[in-house]
């Protein structure tokens, strides 16, 4: 049977499948509470625990974390690899046309979407006319290490340059240094290649990669059974590190931030409905371990393979959109950050008392749909693009300490959102190619 070219994740994903039948949702909600709660009683600042004592048990305490982490990314580029081939060879190529096209379409779309509705806050409730400038004398060591980290330049004469960088020129290189994006566009150009091979060569690749994700899915199964052990490690670290107390000073800019990724999140409900012609409230049940995952780790690329599993066995989508959707909108399809950087970037102006033209505005929102394209699918990657927005806007890079307390808990929300607006992406380009997908299958079954 042709199937079997397909890497179906089912019977590799039954240990998932009881997991999430055993309410992981739950485990991993029980879980952030503890590790808040672990957390609050190991801070500092409540003279229970020395400052180097409470830095030694987080340690230990994240280590499942870090280990989860550890082994999702081991897997992730192969994982990468092989799934967006398979999508690609999945497809005839004139389908494939289409489907590239529009969803190169529908990921800009949704970006400038984001971006508007952060804009638009931004500029109602104007968030940073609540904060004075402060001092970042403290913290000024954190704010070099972030110019250096950031080597990315928006000016319009650096923009053939960037182009052609997308390109590697050394493949391998690229998977060292983790360059995602780039990598995205060679694994593209090497499927579009294997739909020109003759059948012969044809049918041995797509097995060669389909065992290679399949062998990735069974990494991701040992993986999850640290979940709720990782998310009470890591959220009881991160609180005992950070405190509640700075949170509360940047109350207002975290209820507008939250206020956008809520209203966006509304839209992907909009079109789940009107485009897939799916019951919103379903979707949301469906997916939400996958969303809890993505809250608790930071890492849209950490979730990936659960995405996957999510998307064919909950959601129901055709295997050969889903493969080639969740790669590739893991690392372009950021709107949770394109929002959260547009909010964060009119905040700090504001809180700085820069006044910011329609032209600057404009100029800001552009910068900023062309940065989430590229952010890193890890935590802690939109901090590091942020500072090269700022510093491309005119705005203080160092701004950036003002937010860094809260970075982490907005960064839960905004990887949470980028899932689901994936999520979103199949199961609307489902409806749209999903049944001619079903159709050139069949056909390419009876032909073989």
């Amino acid at each position: 049977m042709f199937d079997s070219d397909f890497t179906s994740l089912k019977s590799l994903n039954s240990y998932l499948q009881k997991l999430v039948e055993g309410k992981l949702w739950l485990k991993v909600i029980i879980a952030l509470f503890l590790g808040v709660g672990v957390g609050l009683l190991l801070s500092p600042k409540n003279g229970l625990v020395s400052e180097s004592v409470a830095d030694i048990l987080g340690n230990w305490m994240a280590l499942p974390g870090i280990l989860f982490l550890k082994l999702v990314q081991m897997i992730m580029i192969p994982l990468i690899v092989a799934s967006i081939i398979i999508g690609i060879a999945s497809n005839d190529k004139e389908n494939l046309k289409k489907l590239g096209a529009s969803v190169l379409i529908y990921f800009i779309s949704t970006t400038i979407i984001s971006v508007t509705i952060g804009t638009v806050l931004s500029m109602v409730f104007k968030p940073g006319r609540f904060l004075h400038q402060q001092s970042a004398e403290e913290h000024q060591k954190i704010i070099e290490v972030g110019k250096e980290s950031s080597t990315l330049t928006f000016d319009l004469n650096n923009v053939p340059t960037i182009i052609s960088d997308l390109l590697p020129d050394n493949p391998l290189a690229s998977m060292v240094n983790g360059e995602m994006l780039s990598i995205v566009i060679f694994t593209i150009i090497i499927g579009i290649a294997v739909l020109s091979l003759p059948n012969t060569f044809f049918k041995p690749m797509k097995l060669l990669l389909g065992a290679i994700q399949e062998i990735c899915m069974i990494v991701v199964k040992w993986a999850m059974l640290l979940v709720p052990v990782a998310v009470f490690g890591l959220m009881a670290q991160l609180t005992s590190s950070v405190g509640l107390s700075s949170l509360a000073g940047l109350g207002y800019y975290v209820l507008v931030v939250l206020l956008g990724l809520l209203i966006l999140v509304g839209f992907y409900l909009l079109f789940v409905a009107v485009l897939a012609k799916k019951s919103p409230i379903d979707f949301i049940k469906k997916i939400r371990d996958v969303q809890l995952l993505a809250f608790s780790t930071t890492s849209s690329a950490a979730v990936m393979p659960l995405s996957l599993q999510t998307a064919e066995e909950k959601l129901k989508v055709n295997k050969s959109i889903s493969n080639f959707i969740i790669p590739i909108g893991a690392t372009v399809n950021m709107d949770g950050t394109a929002l959260y950087q547009t909010i964060t970037t009119l905040f700090i102006a504001q809180a700085y008392g820069l006044e910011m033209s329609i032209l600057n505005i404009i100029v800001v929102v552009i910068t900023i749909v062309a940065a989430s394209i590229g952010t890193p699918a890890i935590p802690g990657g939109g901090v590091v693009i942020l500072a090269s927005v700022l510093s491309s806007s005119g705005i203080p890079a160092e701004g950036i300490i003002i937010i860094i307390g809260v970075e982490r808990l907005l960064g839960m929300f905004r990887t949470a959102v980028n899932v689901t607006g994936d999520l979103t992406a199949c199961v609307t380009f489902d409806r749209w190619y999903g049944q001619k997908e079903s159709n050139t299958i069949d056909s390419n079954i009876e032909t073989t």
